[in-house]
């Protein structure tokens, strides 16, 4: 697997609009937003076909995680975790020292093996619960 920035960003939204329209049932006008055009975008590839991305929001030491996607076929197959220590990566690359990301409940136990500490109550984002996290890097 290859994980890298990218300035594909209709491969990004296809992968996106998958996961997060189709499946998890998120409206399209709230899955894309302003942020985008300002993100640092990731993109998975395997054998050249994108198959997850994340995107990237630096502000100054902090830096957030948002809009991990990886496709169903490639789901346990430890191509998430390959992604987030991915984006860790690139976020130190930048200076960032904190991380952070506003997790899916049902996957609290994914970013804690990477490190994360969720903090403050869950909380309603398109229809799906989340909790807050973060890590310092």
């Amino acid at each position: 697997m290859r994980i890298a920035v990218t300035t594909d960003f209709a491969a990004c939204l296809a992968i996106r609009r998958k996961v997060f329209v189709e499946e998890q049932s998120v409206p399209e006008d709230l899955e894309c937003d302003a942020a985008d055009a300002t993100a640092v975008h990731l993109l998975a590839t395997l054998d050249g076909r994108p198959v997850g991305t994340a995107r990237l929001l630096i502000d100054g030491a902090e830096g957030k995680i948002g809009r991990v996607a990886i496709l169903p076929d490639c789901r346990g197959t430890g191509a998430g975790a390959a992604l987030m220590r991915a984006a860790l990566e690139e976020l130190r690359a930048r200076g960032v020292t904190t991380a952070r990301l506003g997790a899916q409940t049902h996957a609290l136990g994914f970013y804690e093996k990477l490190g994360f500490t969720a903090h403050g109550p869950i909380y309603d984002d398109a229809g799906i619960p989340h909790r807050d996290m973060s890590r310092t890097l």
